[in-house]
């Protein structure tokens, strides 16, 4: 049967340790990565006050002048301001009509992933202009990471795997925690127009708050209709990205998904895209699947995404072409 809406699963337990529960934790989210690739979760701890803190903030930010935010516009790592129309999905005709800041795990110059070239690594790129960024940002940062690594431990328990498994692959997480910004959905905009165009993510996992004003869309898998994925409070959405549904061979679902801002007012999301460290390799055949089995080759997740990225954001393409010319 189609799926109307999507299922809200409280991982409470997997917060508090009970014995047993996080195996029937495990087992709802098993059965919403094989089916939809989309699902809400309760109970995950984050202190809402904090939420509310960090989405303020960033408003803020992206209300100042562009020529403003254009001071920390996006470098070679992906930290910074991205710009209206700086990102075009796979398949897209219409640049997003967004903008968002991102940031990464923090770490120095002299970082050993740094000074090894590990693309996408270092410090981030903080607005001296706006202090009140940093503070919101990196806290919300962290909470979201505990939240993210308590999943794993139940999508490991739900692939019957240890649930520690993911534990020595995300020792530094390439994790991106962006906020992102929808201006009003342009009353002339044809029909190729999007927030964000229909796309799969990237990455592992994503943890997603969004405000009330809603525009979420999830393509369902048995009927290709879109059906809406509404704010309901207290919740954050969960989805599957691409790099998973390879590690599982396919056995969970990367779903594709849009954002159409009808609201008429300003719209803000929270996204975290939870994924391993860069050099983790990502392998269905460490999860049981045999040779002959197995969809894909072994891959690490940082070149996958950058695979991803090279295809997908502007900046990506200028930094490749003055390579190219150099």
């Amino acid at each position: 049967m189609p799926i109307e809406t999507l299922p809200v699963i409280d991982i409470t337990a997997l917060l508090t340790g009970e014995p047993g529960a996080e195996e029937a934790v495990a087992a709802r989210i098993r059965e919403a990565c094989m089916g939809p690739g989309f699902f809400y979760i309760s109970g995950h701890g984050i202190d809402p006050a904090l939420i509310e803190h960090t989405a303020k903030t960033a408003l803020g930010f992206f209300r100042l002048p562009q020529e403003t935010k254009a001071q920390v516009k996006a470098n070679a790592r992906h930290r910074g301001w991205h710009a209206l129309g700086g990102a075009l999905m796979q398949g897209a005709t219409v640049p997003d009509q967004k903008e968002f800041f991102s940031i990464g795990l923090e770490l120095p110059e002299n970082d050993p992933a740094v000074l090894a070239g590990e693309a996408l690594r270092g410090p981030n790129q903080w607005p001296d202009f706006y202090p009140e960024m940093q503070p919101a940002m990196s806290a919300y940062f962290e909470a979201v990471a505990g939240v993210g690594a308590k999943l794993l431990s139940a999508v490991a328990l739900s692939l019957g795997l240890e649930r520690d498994f993911f534990v020595s692959r995300y020792k530094k997480p390439l994790q991106r925690t962006q906020a992102i910004y929808y201006p009003p959905h342009p009353r002339d905009a044809n029909a190729e127009t999007f927030g964000l165009a229909a796309h799969t993510d990237f990455g592992c996992i994503t943890l997603l708050w969004q405000d009330e004003n809603g525009g979420l869309q999830v393509k369902e898998r048995q009927t290709g209709e879109w059906i809406e994925a509404p704010p309901i409070p207290g919740t954050l959405v969960i989805n599957v990205g691409d790099l998973l549904g390879r590690w599982s061979n396919d056995r969970f679902a990367s779903t594709p998904h849009r954002v159409i801002n009808r609201s008429g007012k300003e719209r803000l999301s929270l996204a975290t895209f939870y994924d391993p460290d860069f050099n983790a390799m990502i392998d269905p055949r460490e999860l049981g699947v045999s040779d002959a089995e197995a969809h894909y080759e072994p891959i690490t997740a940082g070149q996958h995404i950058l695979n991803r990225f090279d295809a997908s954001f502007g900046y990506r393409k200028k930094l490749e072409a003055a390579k190219a010319g150099s």
